[in-house]
């Protein structure tokens, strides 16, 4: 156990994580890198450049004669995947926290760095991409003493392309963090901290030992779910999975035991002996908090129970995705999910497309709200169309969060505008270090799902970074936004939105939908509506043939039958016609503001 090392690498997005992970495999001949971002192996983080799961990799190093075995966890640094970051952190002793030397400390780095320290991790500072023209180590370095509160000489320099510091930071694993604690003699404890399905063997749960000692072939139970298997196999993670005969404390591992259903593996369960049991789960793991909530359809009716099994196989590698199920008038059958954010959502639905070949309608993203009825009782509203009658609502409550962004001093007027615009209020601004601020605001959550993101990085030209933590429920004016296609209501695309932006939203959504809906053989009438009144419409046109054309000359009565038997056609057509609603018309809600 002296000789074990858990550790994992915090950071914010595009820190250099992946790359300086690649180094330190390389430097420890873990693994011969052909490629960079070696531990990123889905498609999608190799596209995109970014870390979507964390991954667990064992190396091992030969220091001053002795051998450690040090097990390293890379975690994403994008705020919708933090609850990745959380399990990570569970499962090790101490972090690398990484900053790049050319951006400076940022508002993901800052909470990672919090919740590393409430799990008591001893932290490394490592200053990366040191070897950039563009490098400020000197600035760095006096944001991350006054951050850290450590000594100028304790932050390693580094540099994930060229290799430099690798060394410096391997010694200062062994020698900073601490070995596990744990007693080998007391009863199995195994915290499960992530899982994923093999469709030949199950699925395989990956643990780390806090106490005690598991064997292969011997009877385990998980305490939350009181279920009972067999350890028909258990090892270590390197790039591929290694068999072992035994693991014991301080060790991190996985277990194959032939579960075959996803419900029973919950990450955060404690993994014990059958022969002597432990009394008590480990304790101090948090259960996810969902942020943003949409409704997810399958085109085809009949894939109903196919996207039911893709997606709680999704949420065995995915543990902070939620779901339940729902209907809709428009869309039929399908389910209400949960997510952390816009892009865990976008990642989601892009996973379900390549990992399981599922086509699915994904409706308006939105947040839970608070309604409390005329006799004082709260209900959590997640979907518009679950709002009571408004007669009988007293009040609305909507979640809101503390958002923190850090960016450099040009940019702090077209930022307060921003977040002003989208009903924040100002609650702190102070400067950090040379003309980097940091920026507090109060802001309803509901007004950041959509796009808030993407205009911040916009207007701040990349320069400003991004954080939030939940704060609560206040009372707000919000009403639902109905939005009604030849008098018949859509509710996949009903909204709940506050009263002053309604009327506004409602005429860009018809203006917006009128663009997107094809054409049929008769008029459309859309419009958007609150409660029983109208407040924008706006038509989209027949497509009309020119039945006159083949007449030359002769009476205008020919004419006039002619026109009379299509008008009577097209009535016919009207009262038995439906209206299509494409999948990008869905979609193009979320881009209203991009106009």
């Amino acid at each position: 156990m002296k000789d074990i090392r858990n550790f994992c690498i915090i950071a914010h997005i595009d820190h250099g994580k992946s790359t300086l992970a690649d180094r330190l495999l390389e430097y420890t001949n873990t693994i011969k890198v052909t490629d960079g971002q070696m531990l990123d192996d889905m498609d999608l983080e190799r596209e995109r450049g970014i870390t979507i799961k964390s991954h667990a990799i064992q190396m091992e190093y030969n220091y001053k004669g002795e051998s450690y075995v040090l097990n390293l966890i890379d975690t994403p640094g994008h705020v919708d995947f933090s609850y990745e970051v959380s399990r990570s952190i569970a499962a090790c002793e101490g972090a690398l926290l990484v900053v790049d030397a050319t951006q400076g400390v940022q508002a993901q780095t800052i909470s990672n760095l919090y919740m590393a320290i409430e799990h008591d991790l001893e932290i490394i500072p490592v200053i990366n991409k040191c070897d950039m023209p563009s490098a400020m180590p000197e600035e760095v370095t006096d944001e991350i003493v006054d951050l850290l509160g450590c000594k100028p000489e304790d932050i390693i320099l580094a540099s994930g392309k060229t290799g430099q510091g690798v060394e410096d930071i391997l010694q200062a694993v062994v020698e900073r963090i601490p070995h596990p604690s744990g007693d080998e003699d007391a009863p199995l404890q195994a915290l499960i901290f992530d899982s994923v399905f093999n469709s030949f063997r199950g699925i395989i749960a990956y643990f780390k030992i806090q106490n005690g000692v598991i064997r292969a072939g011997e009877k385990v139970r998980f305490i939350n779910t009181q279920k009972e298997y067999q350890a028909e196999e258990i090892g270590v993670l390197k790039m591929d999975m290694i068999a072992r005969k035994e693991l014991r404390t301080g060790d991190v591992g996985y277990i194959v035991s032939g579960i075959k259903n996803a419900t029973e593996v919950k990450v955060g369960d404690t993994i014990t002996s059958q022969a002597r049991p432990a009394q008590k789960a480990i304790e101090g793991f948090q259960e996810v908090k969902p942020m943003v909530f949409a409704g997810v359809y399958p085109i085809e009716t009949e894939d109903y129970e196919n996207l039911r099994t893709s997606l709680e196989k999704l949420r065995l590698n995915d543990a902070s995705l939620t779901f339940q199920h729902e209907s809709s008038a428009a869309l039929g059958f399908g389910f209400r999910c949960g997510f952390l954010g816009l892009l865990h959502m976008e990642i989601v639905q892009e996973r379900l497309d390549r990992e399981f070949n599922m086509d699915v309608i994904t409706t308006v993203p939105n947040v839970s709200y608070m309604v409390y009825d005329k006799h004082g009782e709260a209900t959590e509203v997640h979907n518009p169309s679950g709002m009571p009658d408004p007669t009988a609502i007293e009040h609305v409550e909507e979640p809101y969060i503390k958002a923190t962004v850090i960016t450099t001093a040009n940019y702090i007027g077209p930022i307060m505008t921003l977040c002003l615009s989208k009903r924040g209020e100002l609650i702190k601004q102070e400067f950090i270090a040379g003309n980097r601020v940091e920026i507090q605001f109060l802001m309803p959550l509901g007004e950041i799902v959509i796009d808030f993101y993407d205009k911040l990085k916009s207007i701040s030209r990349g320069y400003a970074s991004f954080d939030y933590h939940p704060a609560g429920f206040r009372p707000s004016k919000l009403v639902k936004l109905d939005i009604l296609l030849n008098g018949e209501s859509v509710d996949a695309l009903s909204t709940l939105t506050h009263i002053d932006n309604s009327v506004t939203l409602g005429r860009r959504m018809c203006e917006r939908l009128k663009e997107l809906l094809p054409r049929q053989q008769f008029d459309i009438a859309i419009q958007a509506a609150i409660g029983g009144k109208i407040v924008a419409r706006e038509t989209v046109k027949q497509v009309r043939k020119d039945v006159t054309a083949k007449c030359y000359g002769g009476d205008v009565s020919r004419k006039r039958k002619l026109l009379e038997k299509q008008k009577r056609g097209k009535k016919r057509m009207k009262q038995i016609g439906n209206v299509q609603v494409p999948q990008k018309a869905f979609l193009a809600v979320l881009k209203l503001d991009g106009d």
